[in-house]
């Protein structure tokens, strides 16, 4: 994988190579995921009209196109129950890529990833989120042309570039709120912005939706609240296995929930919030205490929504592990003891393709292949 850490200027955006709406197509998208899913071994076409309930007739039209495309292709034969051998097909991951970025307040890092989500190059900056809109633009602009796959690797420009960042913002219309510390992109149109810019689609949401997606695509199941201490914190909120957003594409704003009346001014604005305390106490080198807040917002969110388990992540979190997963758990378990109810576990998030960046491209990835509406 080609890692580099580089200081960037601006480019000129690539034109894009795929149809990206027509895979995005239901039945395209059914078809992509169960290759996707086989892996090197592949699938029939009799098997992929089994399990999509397509006739042969549509699995038929559906894999012509992407082997067409280079996005399918044969892998070999399996023998028949009955009359000649099966020809069974696979995915070709290297035919299709995706953009992800992650803007933190004081760093970017952004990932090359293919149709599997496996990263294929990768390139981290500093970055000052204060700067303003066109040095921003214009350092991520740059980033995205490097990653660009080289012609010798692929024959396409990238499916889409997916931007994640601290919130609020709406997600729907690729519009930034008060970013927390940052209320100048007040209303700002990143998407808009980028994707004119890039001449790639671009899809823009939070840092810990983007991570909360990137964990329940990799294999995270069923319910559960991701929570992200770096330079701020948030969370990402998957219920029965979809992201949850909320109708204006809000939710998870966990950060900003008051725990202490009149307590310490926040960045937002309000005074008491978990982020401001959290972040006061590992300021102070209090970690203990930081994860003991961090529990009481956990706690909170667990009396809300039910949810299975909480992760945890993000680079604050990184330094001290297991402080912040003793912590957390010591605040659930004892709320568990007060209600009779089973203590919700907590972990370390992981698994394939962790991060925000990678997340992020998943929000291109994961509707071609069916998985939530990125």
């Amino acid at each position: 994988m080609n890692r580099t850490n580089d200081g960037i200027g601006g480019a000129h955006g690539p034109h894009l190579g795929v149809n990206l709406p027509a895979l995005r197509s239901h039945n395209t998208a059914l078809v992509l995921d169960l290759l996707r899913t086989a892996g090197a071994e592949g699938i029939s076409r009799l098997e992929l009209a089994e399990r999509t309930g397509l006739t042969p007739q549509a699995v038929s039209k559906i894999t012509a196109r992407l082997r067409a495309d280079g996005l399918a292709a044969e892998a070999g034969r399996r023998a028949s129950t009955g009359g000649k051998p099966r020809t069974v097909l696979r995915l070709v991951p290297e035919a299709g890529h995706a953009v992800g970025v992650h803007l933190d307040r004081d760093e970017m890092r952004a990932v090359l990833v293919d149709l599997d989500g496996t990263v294929v190059a990768e390139r981290n900056a500093a970055l000052d989120l204060g700067a303003g809109a066109e040095a921003v633009l214009a350092r991520v602009a740059g980033v995205v042309e490097a990653l660009r796959p080289e012609p010798a690797g692929a024959t396409r420009s990238p499916l889409g570039v997916g931007v994640a960042l601290p919130g609020p913002l709406d997600h729907g219309r690729g519009v930034l709120h008060r970013v927390t510390g940052f209320p100048e992109w007040d209303g700002f149109p990143l998407r808009d912005a980028l994707a004119g810019r890039l001449g790639v689609p671009v899809v823009v949401d939070k840092d810990t939706n983007a991570a909360a997606l990137g964990l329940a695509v990799g294999g995270e199941g069923g319910s559960f609240a991701y929570l992200h201490l770096g330079t701020g914190l948030g969370a990402g909120l998957v219920i029965g296995g979809s992201v949850h957003r909320g109708p204006r594409t809000g939710a998870g704003e966990f950060g900003h929930q008051v725990v202490q009346l009149d307590g310490p001014p926040c960045g937002c604005g309000d005074r008491g919030c978990v982020e401001a305390l959290c972040l006061g106490a590992v300021a102070r080198g209090d970690v203990d205490e930081a994860a003991r807040v961090l529990g009481a917002g956990a706690a909170n969110l667990v009396g809300l929504l039910d949810i299975d388990r909480v992760l945890l992540g993000g680079r604050t979190i990184e330094t001290a592990p297991e402080t912040f997963v003793r912590g957390v758990r010591a605040v659930l378990d004892a709320r568990s003891r007060r209600t009779g109810d089973t203590a919700v576990p907590v972990r370390i998030a992981s698994g394939p393709g962790l991060g925000v960046a990678e997340g992020a491209a998943q929000l291109v990835l994961a509707p071609v292949f069916g998985r939530g509406d990125g």
